[in-house]
Formats: structure tokens, sequence, C-alpha cells
């Protein structure tokens, strides 16, 4: 493990489910994240939860804290999706990387364009021009045409695209495995291991 912190971005995607494995598993593995949400990630926690989601910032770690069941592990750092002054928003604030989970098509779409109109944007863009990994996962389906043009442009720039996307060759149970199976293969693009799963051993 590195000191350096990894940004994890929260878009306004379905499938929040997936931003919370990915929290827990970091803490619980005493990573460092620099969070920030999405303004239309607020909307979508409300529907999908019928929660609110604080928007300051040291409320809003008290939060995925709870939402996680880690409460001391690992560092947690929230940012306003608005606060382009951030840290994350410089290319000389070092970071492992970026992962935006789960990934809106808009989100895609600013991105693929070089669109900064908010920090999770922002911080997406520095990481592609500091030559940085950066990680989408996309909750979307079916994609349209342009969809799959953003997609391509991100992929020739380097970006690894992880679509939620579950396999049932590790025999899932529960939701949370087939969530699991989607986060552990994201955390692989950045070379981290630190979830539970029963990975394909081929067969004889």
């Amino acid at each position: 493990m590195t000191d350096k912190p990894l940004i994890l971005g929260i878009s306004g995607a379905s499938g929040l489910i997936y931003a919370v494995h990915a929290i827990k598993y970091l803490l619980a593995s005493n990573y460092t994240i620099d969070l920030v949400a999405s303004k239309a990630s607020y909307l979508v926690w409300q529907s999908e939860q019928d929660q609110r989601m604080p928007p300051d910032p040291q409320e809003q770690e008290q939060f995925w804290r709870e939402q996680t069941g880690i409460p001391n592990q690992g560092k947690l750092r929230c940012h306003r999706w608005g606060n382009v002054g951030a840290t994350i928003a410089s290319g000389s604030f070092r970071t492992l990387g970026m992962i935006v989970i789960p990934c809106s098509m808009s989100t895609i779409a600013k991105i693929a364009n070089g669109m900064s109109s908010d920090l999770l944007e922002r911080a997406a863009d520095v990481q592609l021009k500091e030559g940085r990994k950066l990680v989408v996962v996309p909750r979307e389906t079916p994609f349209s045409l342009i969809h799959l043009k953003n997609l391509t442009t991100l992929a020739e720039s380097g970006v690894s695209i992880v679509p939620a996307i579950p396999a049932w060759y590790h025999k899932p149970q529960t939701i949370e495995d087939l969530v699991d199976f989607v986060v552990a293969r994201t955390f692989d693009q950045l070379e981290i291991d630190c979830v539970p799963l029963n990975r394909w051993q081929g067969q004889d």
C-alpha cells in the first residue's frame, strides 16, 4: 500500500451500492480516499435509498463511514462537488489515480470532451493530463452509439472502462456478491487487491 490517496468519484448513475462497497473495502484496507460526489448523485441517493446525503464534507465523511460500517480505519476526505479549488483539482497533488463508480453517461461525455463543470470532472481531467490511471464504471443499458463513441474516446485516451456487469462463475449467492465482483475487477485496474473474491481458476 502507499500513502498516496486514491480519488473516488461518485456520479449520478443508478447503482450507488457500488460506491459504498468500494469505499468499504478501501477503508478496511487503510487506504486514503479523496471522495467527491457529483450534484446529481445526491438526487440519486435520495431516490434509491430514501435518505439524504449531507453536503457538508465532515458530515459526509461520517455519512459514508456509517454506510460502510468502517468507523475508524483508513482516511477519508470528502469534497464539495463545486469546489474546483480543492487539492484534487490540481495536477501537483499526487495520487494513485481515480475511480468513478458508478459513472453516468453524462459524466462519461464530459470527461471524453474535456469539459470540467464540477470538481469530479476536473479531477478526472487532471488524471488524464498527468498520465495517471483513470477507471470509469459505466452503469447504463443499452448503450447508444453516442455512448459508445464517448467510451471509445476514453479508451483511446488510456482510460480503463469497467462496465457494471457481474459474472456468475464465482457462484454468487447475494446481490452483494455481484457488486463485489464489479468492485474487485475495478480495483484490479489499479493493482489493488482488497476484495475477497473467488477468482477464475481455470478448468481441468
